[in-house]
């Protein structure tokens, strides 16, 4: 099993080892980030091979909507850092009984993420240029 630690985030910690954050409180809750945020939790790991399983069954199970049951919370859901760390160990060991299909799935998502972000930069260039044409004619017209 690998071996990883789920603790609280404190801005003024500095982490070690490889780690990586989770988003604790909202509706994503459960969602992995690379950066940190004030509402999270650190799922420290022992080395980088560790850390990148760990992040993307974390990022798996978010997208899967599997934390979704662990919320509590009337006004801003929540998930508690016993349940979480309770039901990525469960994950881990299914997981681990099924590298291949894991390693295939894991090597799915980080293309499609790869592919979500190229979208995400055409789509911004799309904008702009509906900016620059909407403002060219602004300028054409003597409205602007």
């Amino acid at each position: 099993m690998k071996s990883f630690r789920l603790i609280t985030h404190r801005p003024e910690t500095t982490y070690t080892k490889p780690h990586f954050y989770i988003l604790n409180k909202g509706l994503n809750s459960g969602k992995p980030l690379n950066a940190p945020c004030p509402n999270c939790f650190v799922c420290l790991t022992e080395n980088e091979g560790d850390r990148e399983f760990m992040y993307w069954l974390c990022f798996g199970l978010w997208h899967s909507k599997s934390f979704q049951f662990f919320l509590r919370g009337s006004v801003i859901p929540f998930i508690s850092i016993h349940e979480l760390r309770k039901h990525l160990t469960e994950s881990e060991a299914k997981a681990k009984t099924k590298a291949q299909a894991f390693e295939k799935a894991i090597n799915a998502l980080r293309l499609l993420e790869i592919h979500e972000e190229k979208i995400k930069v055409s789509l911004k260039m799309v904008d702009a240029a509906r900016r620059s044409i909407f403002c060219q004619l602004l300028r054409d017209t003597g409205a602007g």
